[in-house]
């Protein structure tokens, strides 16, 4: 799936210990919904969306410790 913002593929990003995570843009977030419950896959959407230099808004979508990060990506990059 390709980010609006930057106009490159989605990166799953799994640093630290909290577990995978993706940035997204607030306006392509139902989009992102849908393909994340049409696999099963949990997550929760951080609640806070910021807007930096008046680029849209983004927040971020977490997944937890228990998903695998490369299946999680391998989705993301099966949407154009």
């Amino acid at each position: 799936m390709v980010d609006m913002i930057t106009h490159k593929q989605m990166t799953v990003h799994n640093e630290g210990e909290a577990g995978p995570y993706i940035m997204v843009a607030v306006d392509q977030l139902e989009p992102i919904r849908t393909l994340l419950n049409e696999h099963r896959i949990r997550y929760w959407v951080d609640e806070d969306a910021i807007s930096l230099d008046g680029k849209p808004e983004v927040t971020v979508i977490n997944f937890g410790s228990s998903i695998d990060a490369g299946r999680l990506q391998q989705i993301l990059d099966q949407v154009p």
